[in-house]
């Protein structure tokens, strides 16, 4: 497998796509506007308690308070408070915590009101950005997080990721890291480290160190609330947490950011610089030329089809409660002998494409999913492991619960940025309604149902021809090879296509060669 990262920089906003294979798994938006991102660090002041939560809203500069609860203060708050006091009021003059005087943890089930008042300042994180009417929330708790490394202020661990199994290995980081980490700082060694030798991880934590240097240095010129440390753009944190040997091309179209880029690369992977290659054609942009743009209009509506299931589709609703996903059949076999397999087939498909639209779209709280019926209990074993399978590929945090008496699958998913939605409607042309899909889903519509009719055995399909409008009609036609010429070539069968000044602009209808309707779009 082979993966690359395209980003497209316009004005205000970075777009980053991740394809996988020219499919796009992933898709970010980071816009230089909302000022509040995940990983930023901030000095705020406490605004008002609420001890029937046990939690204090806390001024960072957002129009809304940020949500601090007292299990999201970690055990060294008072350690993080009189340092971020002390080095405010020039009494701490040092970034080193060698000999700076740790407190005692707090307890695991204390009050707030024991920890802050109206007006105190503290050093927060966070953790989910503001979504809708909520403000952001953060932790106190601070994490700066590298690529092979995360170092924790005011700790003396050394933890490790669980997803590395072998103890000489787990053992081997452990032993590394403990003769290498500051005394103060704790460190968290992440699964990408494994196999990692010590000149990495040493550049690594040195980094890191870098970073805790920036937050002393700003926090002797600021006064809450203000931003201490950004975490890093967007496009560099996807390289962080997910760059890896399966990616063989970064393509930019911005000069700046592709520096940007291999100034990242050279701290994490300097021998991958050669990946990162400016885009600067005037006249097809980055994302039409890598085929982004075709695929956000496919993938963010509320329809979504399926590939290689003969037509079966997603419908994705939202609701303020929760997400529902509804799995339809398309074309399955009305067969008693063969609907099973079908269903279970398609079943597994959708379950894929169900957790790539979750990533995609980054889906977070309930999401309901109502799969093809089934009646076979191993299917029904086989499709929830395989569905487990494909979300454990989501870094974000999950659940999955087995199927209910009725064939639903609840999961949870944690969303930490406000869910991605386009509109993948456009104006209708015939004004008699008020959206329609693109045109460019209408397209590949006609071609899945082109598909789902060469299926069938029960007509005779000898001659065939396609009646749509005339705009359809001249795109369909145009071009060397045309997409009626493709589908010559892949089908081995000529489809006549017909223009109909009659039809709406996005009707379409398959006609037999005795004028009988094969399929009519209507819409």
């Amino acid at each position: 497998m082979s993966k690359e990262l395209v980003i497209s920089a316009q004005e205000d906003q970075v777009r980053i796509a991740v394809l996988d294979e020219g499919r796009l798994m992933e898709f970010h938006q980071d816009s230089s506007n909302d000022g509040f991102a995940v990983g930023d660090i901030y000095l705020g002041k406490i605004k008002k308690l609420a001890p029937s939560l046990n939690a204090t809203f806390v001024d960072i500069g957002y129009s809304k308070d940020a949500f601090l609860h007292y299990h999201d203060l970690g055990p060294q708050i008072r350690s993080s408070n009189t340092f971020a006091k002390t080095v405010v009021n020039g009494t701490y003059k040092t970034d080193k915590l060698k000999n700076f005087r740790m407190e005692e943890p707090i307890e695991k089930d204390g009050l707030i009101s024991e920890i802050f008042a109206p007006g105190d300042s503290v050093l927060v994180q966070i953790t989910k950005e503001p979504i809708h009417t909520k403000g952001p929330r953060i932790t106190s708790e601070i994490s700066i997080a590298g690529r092979y490394l995360v170092l924790v202020p005011f700790s003396n661990r050394v933890s490790i990721s669980q997803k590395i199994k072998s103890k000489p290995e787990r053992e081997r980081l452990t032993n590394i890291l403990e003769g290498l980490t500051p005394e103060g700082f704790g460190i968290i060694i992440r699964t990408v480290a494994e196999q990692k030798n010590v000149d990495e991880l040493q550049a690594d934590l040195s980094y890191l160190i870098n970073k805790w240097t920036q937050i002393f240095k700003n926090l002797q010129k600021k006064k809450a609330p203000s931003k201490i440390l950004s975490e890093m753009d967007r496009a560099s944190s996807i390289l962080r947490d997910n760059f890896n040997d399966e990616f063989v091309k970064i393509s930019v179209d911005d000069v700046q950011l592709a520096e940007e880029m291999r100034e990242y690369l050279e701290v994490i992977a300097p021998e991958k610089i050669s990946l990162v290659k400016e885009y600067d054609d005037p006249y097809v942009p980055i994302f039409e030329k890598f085929n982004v743009e075709r695929q956000i209009k496919q993938a963010f509506g509320k329809t979504v089809t399926i590939p290689q299931s003969k037509g079966a589709y997603l419908v994705i609703e939202h609701t303020e409660a929760l997400h529902v996903v509804d799995v339809n059949s398309g074309n399955i076999s009305r067969n008693s002998k063969n609907q099973e397999e079908s269903a279970f087939a398609v079943n597994k498909i959708a379950a894929s494409e169900i957790a790539r639209q979750l990533k995609l779209r980054d889906m977070g709280g309930i999401v309901v999913v109502d799969f093809i019926d089934m009646t076979d209990a191993e299917h029904k074993k086989e499709l929830f492991e395989h569905l487990r399978a494909e979300m454990a590929k989501d870094k974000a945090k999950h659940k999955i619960l087995p199927p209910s008496k009725f064939g639903l699958i609840q999961i949870t998913r944690q969303r930490v940025r406000p869910e991605i939605n386009f509109v993948t409607t456009e104006e209708n042309p015939n004004q008699e309604s008020n959206e329609v899909e693109a045109p460019i889903v209408t397209i590949d519509k006609i071609e899945q149902v082109l598909l789902n009719i060469l299926e069938r055995k029960d007509k005779d399909l000898t001659k065939m021809s396609l009646h749509v409008h005339p705009f359809v009609a001249a795109y369909l036609k145009n071009g060397l090879p045309s997409i009626q010429m493709k589908w010559l070539f892949k089908h081995k069968k000529w489809i006549k296509i017909v223009p109909r000044d009659a039809y709406k602009y996005l009707q379409f209808n398959f006609l037999d060669k005795n004028h009988n309707t094969l399929y009519n779009e209507s819409n």
